[in-house]
């Protein structure tokens, strides 16, 4: 799973759909609303953050 930080910038939907098209499961999420600890739990095996 790639992890998506969102950090409010129009593009990072565009990120997204994207590596959808590319077969990738995506979650994300917004840069105040996750902690490192729950970041850690859901064992990404990518992060990308966003603009």
């Amino acid at each position: 799973m790639l992890l998506m930080i969102d950090n409010y910038d129009s593009f990072t939907y565009n990120l997204v759909q994207y590596f959808g098209e590319l077969g990738v499961e995506v979650e994300v999420y917004r840069n105040d609303q996750i902690s490192i600890a729950e970041i850690e739990a859901l064992h990404p095996s990518q992060i990308v953050i966003s603009p």
